[in-house]
């Protein structure tokens, strides 16, 4: 902290132990980044109370797409606004960089890691070994196993009710009738969960009748997605496939630009998450991609940082935390008064991006403290 304590004046010695004995001692109040008046630090848990030295490290095994981009932004943003130093990384689907990463980490000077769809057992033994070594650890989408390791919290989406929303809307455009195609694939904690719902659906209505499914998750699984429905749908004659159910937006982006490319418009898409790219295809004309179930990703990761900073102060949290759904309509986007985006999205949906889950009160004072 830079302190110009002194002009063309010189200070009494007296004066000068005074000021220094004054600025060093530790009674919750330092001064301010820019200069301005300080921001008290008293009523902060007291691992902070003398300012903030915490680094946290951020790692999602998945990568490549808006969604992850705009999560890791969300959980750096709301880190450095209270002071944390924070890095962040994608393995980009391999899972052997994603397990180094959190080696790697473990040797590593940080105080806390969130770790995003780490969905094998090994992930378990990671957490597990970054909780012996003291730090403080939630998880996002990843292995449910991870509720049951002592100080961890496992976060997501509430996948229920996102596959809910969505399927409820293509029984109700259908009537419960129809010649559905499904892309998902296993292995995901959310794709398991979104999978229960959706064979919940069908057994709840016959007339709904799968004739495919497919998937695969990496890097290009937009393109991937794109190229396998393209093919698909040589083998399905006009008027043969009423929709589709995307679990994932890379499967929605990959079949919305391969339906269109084929010219069939009767086919629509019901999808699952959302982001600037997929509000942009949505938009288009003649766009296939009618409803996308979602959670703001930024806030996930918000949410995800509020969460690690609790109990790095020691405070309780919950073992799991899932944050609300929302269905988002190609009708009310197509009819706003200008093309929507992330950010002016909650002009459509109410509170959208928006929750005070885990804002403390503490929290908001460090955000003042350190952004004033």
């Amino acid at each position: 902290m830079k302190r110009n304590f002194f002009k063309k004046a010189i200070v009494p010695a007296l004066a000068l132990t005074l000021l220094l004995t004054g600025c060093n001692s530790s009674n919750g109040s330092s001064e301010s980044a820019n200069g301005n008046e300080p921001v008290s630090l008293d009523n902060v848990p007291e691992v902070f109370a003398n300012g903030n030295d915490k680094k946290i490290k951020v790692i999602r095994k998945i990568g490549g797409d808006d969604h992850t981009a705009q999560f890791l932004a969300g959980a750096k943003a709301e880190g450095e606004a209270m002071g944390f130093e924070v890095d962040v990384f994608t393995a980009n689907g391999d899972t052997a960089k994603f397990h180094d990463a959190i080696d790697q980490g473990l040797q590593e000077d940080y105080d806390g890691f969130i770790i995003s769809h780490g969905d094998d057992a090994a992930t378990v033994d990671s957490v597990k070994k970054l909780r012996d070594a003291g730090k403080s650890v939630v998880t996002f989408d990843s292995n449910g196993d991870l509720q049951n390791v002592e100080g961890v919290t496992l976060t997501s989406q509430d996948d229920e009710a996102l596959a809910k929303l969505a399927l409820d809307q293509l029984v109700n455009d259908t009537k419960g009738e129809g010649n559905i195609v499904y892309l998902w694939v296993d292995g995901f904690p959310p794709m398991v969960r979104r999978n229960a719902v959706y064979k919940e659906v069908l057994e709840q209505n016959p007339g709904l009748k799968e004739v495919e499914r497919f998937g695969v998750a990496a890097a290009d699984t937009s393109v991937q997605t794109q190229n396998a429905v393209a093919a698909m749908l040589n083998k399905h004659p006009k008027g043969s496939i009423d929709a589709i159910f995307a679990t994932w937006d890379a499967f929605a982006i990959g079949a919305a630009r391969a339906i269109k490319e084929a010219g069939r418009d009767e086919i629509k898409i019901y999808g699952i998450d959302v982001s600037n790219a997929d509000l942009q295809l949505i938009q288009e004309d003649n766009s296939p991609w009618k409803y996308t179930a979602a959670v703001d990703p930024k806030l996930i990761g918000e949410v995800n940082m509020r969460l690690l900073a609790k109990k790095i102060a020691g405070e309780e949290t919950p073992q799991t935390y899932d944050l609300e759904a929302s269905l988002i309509s190609q009708e009310d986007l197509q009819a706003a008064s200008e093309p929507v985006n992330m950010v002016n999205l909650a002009d459509i949906i109410p509170g959208w991006g928006e929750t005070d889950a885990f804002q403390e009160d503490w929290i908001q004072t460090l955000k003042d403290h350190y952004n004033k």
